[in-house]
């Protein structure tokens, strides 16, 4: 995939560029090295930094402070968090996303994966940053979002209000992008 974006956009990354790379929540330190030599060896960056897909998520909708519950329905993965000023404090993932709806997974499933994920996070998470976050409702991204149907089953589901970004399918993006303009701006922190 990334051959196929420097093909398609052939300008070089410029000296001293820094490349943010999304990591799905729970991704052990083997699959960071492998996504890392992946992104050096095509795009050959001069700084790598890794930030969580949810994080960049909420950053990308305008969304990072207080405590924030964030779902991002992918093509192959589910993910739910709870962020406490935009850092990540409780997560899960799920090996499900919108290709498998066309391979015969119902809206319903997916809400229920979710309902899952966030009633194993109401039992293993601290009330004080929880009950904010579960006032505020879900922050919804990723292709799920633009899926009818899929937000208004999932407030049905979770009896909480349900909030699609703006623009669902490019928070990641954008998020992942402000933090690389931050790190190019403010070079000492990391």
């Amino acid at each position: 995939m990334l051959s196929q974006l420097i093909r398609r956009f052939s300008e070089p990354i410029p000296p001293g560029g820094v490349v943010a790379a999304c990591r799905p929540v729970l991704a052990g330190d083997h699959d960071q090295s492998a996504m890392g030599r992946v992104v050096e060896a095509v795009l050959a960056p001069s700084r790598l930094v890794f930030i969580d897909t949810v994080r960049a998520a909420a950053i990308g909708s305008g969304a990072a402070a207080g405590s924030l519950l964030v779902t991002d329905v992918g093509a192959q993965l589910t993910e739910v968090a709870l962020l406490h000023h935009g850092r990540v404090v409780a997560s899960r993932r799920a090996d499900i996303g919108t290709r498998d709806l066309a391979r015969g997974a119902t809206v319903d499933l997916l809400s229920d994966v979710v309902q899952h994920h966030l009633d194993n996070l109401r039992t293993r998470t601290a009330h004080t940053q929880l009950a904010p976050a579960l006032t505020r409702g879900l922050l919804l991204v990723g292709d799920g979002a633009a899926h009818p149907g899929l937000s208004a089953a999932l407030s049905a589901a979770l009896r909480l209000p349900v909030h699609r970004a703006a623009s669902p399918r490019t928070a990641v993006l954008n998020g992942a992008g402000l933090a690389a303009m931050s790190l190019l701006r403010h070079p000492a922190r990391t």
